[in-house]
């Protein structure tokens, strides 16, 4: 499995003259439309960030091509070029069915990448021979596979995991049911916070913007059936607002998350509903709860129960208020989620 779990691997360049430019393609018979159109995507991403470059690893969805992108952006100072500076990316492109892999694995492979980008940086400024720069991509392109394999190893033998497909088609004899969770709401609301709660039993005190979209899951009982909930943390910002819409596909239920101090938030709910629904178009009605979140800070609250329950009852959606700081509400927000959808299955079969 991990030989061909990377698609293709590009290093990108933002070429002065010629705009997005794929200068290395791992392997060379990876079509030279799709990596145009690849490339056209990376860099127009980069670009629209107002010189604002992701220190961190990005994820970006092709859906025409039925890939996605683990994003690496370089910037280093160089006279010679249009303002002063290079700009570059190296992109390792990925099917979506192995996506749940690289979204799980994102910060395990993030030192890799910085140590190969360093690497890049000093061969870009002495003006290095392309085939070294090649050399890299190839170092990096070998190293994802060993630590892939590595991870593999360890996930093997430890079988309350479930990341890798050829591991899931054992444990799928004991996961009756799996289902996707969207969890959607305004930046800052405490999206991610609620889900470590959730997930680790753990709790964010300092607020980093969600890139694009991070996945975790749950696995837990039901009766006498085994469910796993997959959840998906999608971002917020406006930026990220055309991208987000190809994560709602195959969406089972949503959590729209507002903060209980900030009556914008609030206000924002029947928005996201919208924006939800216009991509799903199911026949069926959206399952999922509207949460107003941070129940702890009660001197603070400005949206109160019976307003909020309203909205809710409106979108035909259930309200809970929960706390990620304190974890009230948590788990029953996600059991009682878990809950509908299966007996909704249930009632279908």
């Amino acid at each position: 499995m991990e030989e061909d779990i990377i698609t293709a691997v590009l290093y990108i360049e933002l070429n002065d003259e010629l705009g997005p430019n794929p200068i290395v393609c791992l392997p060379s018979e990876f079509s030279l439309e799709n990596q145009m159109h690849i490339s056209i995507k990376v860099i127009t991403i980069l670009s629209g960030e107002h010189g604002l470059v992701p220190e961190s690893l990005v994820i970006l969805p092709f859906p025409s091509l039925n890939l996605k992108g683990l994003i690496k952006y370089i910037i280093w100072e160089d006279e010679s070029r249009r303002g002063n500076i290079g700009q570059s990316a190296i992109t390792v492109l990925f099917k979506n069915v192995d996506d749940v892999i690289f979204y799980k694995y994102k910060n395990n492979l993030e030192l890799i990448f910085n140590e190969i980008t360093a690497k890049i940086i000093m061969l870009e400024k002495s003006k290095a021979d392309m085939k070294y720069i090649i050399n890299e991509i190839k170092t990096l392109e070998r190293v994802i596979l060993n630590v892939l394999y590595e991870l593999k190893v360890k996930e093997t033998s430890a079988p309350d995991m479930e990341a890798f497909p050829e591991i899931s088609r054992k444990t799928s004899e004991f996961i009756d049911y799996k289902f996707k969770i969207s969890i959607c709401g305004d930046p800052g609301v405490g999206k991610t916070s609620l889900i470590l709660r959730f997930t680790k039993k753990a709790f964010r005190r300092r607020y980093i913007p969600t890139l694009g979209v991070v996945v975790s899951d749950r696995t837990f009982k039901i009766d006498d059936s085994v469910v796993q909930l997959v959840i998906w943390d999608i971002a917020g910002q406006i930026k990220f607002e055309t991208m987000r819409r190809q994560f709602y596909l195959g969406t089972d239920a949503v959590f729209l998350i507002f903060d209980l101090t900030n009556s914008k938030s609030f206000d924002s709910i029947p928005r996201w509903y919208q924006d939800i629904e216009s991509q799903l178009k199911k026949t069926r009605e959206i399952i999922g709860f509207i949460i107003g979140n941070k129940s702890d800070l009660i001197n603070e609250k400005i949206v109160g129960f019976e307003q909020a329950n309203k909205i809710a009852r409106n979108l035909n959606l259930k309200y809970i208020e929960t706390s990620a700081l304190t974890g009230e509400n948590v788990e029953q927000a996600f059991y009682n989620i878990a809950k509908a959808l299966y007996e909704s299955l249930k009632d279908d079969l």
